[in-house]
């Protein structure tokens, strides 16, 4: 079977492993992406801890579930979003307005939606996560 989308299997692993009640989920094969994601998951309290394990393949990442993700996926295609329609996709894609972020790659780096607006920089939509 061919991957489609690494970033969606790893996102898709750990929702899974959530929903069943899992403390860990190991999750291969890993990318820059795939860690930068995390990062910013991380920061906002939606996982614990993660280590990346070099096996001189693909890589895999460990991943410490903390109980407070409901749900995180990819958007595909990779729309280009500007400044001032983060607004719109926000409504779109989260629950509500304080509730939940939208992930995007930007010429600053992979950051959520508020850093995306308080840096006033737009770019491609990658994740939500809530």
């Amino acid at each position: 079977m061919v991957r489609a989308s690494v970033l969606n299997d790893a996102l898709n692993n750990i929702v899974n492993a959530e929903r069943r009640g899992k403390r860990q989920v190991l999750i291969r094969p890993s990318s820059k992406v795939v860690v930068k994601v995390l990062q910013v998951m991380q920061k906002h309290g939606y996982i614990g801890e993660f280590e990346i394990i070099d096996d001189h393949r693909g890589g895999k990442i460990v991943i410490q579930l903390n109980g407070r993700l409901n749900k995180c996926g990819v958007i595909s295609p990779r729309f280009n979003i500007a400044v001032d329609q983060i607004e719109n996709w926000v409504a779109n894609l989260l629950p509500a307005r304080s509730f939940g972020k939208i992930i995007l790659t930007t010429s600053a780096g992979i950051m959520d939606h508020d850093e995306c607006r308080a840096k006033h920089v737009g770019g491609k939509i990658l994740a939500f996560v809530y």
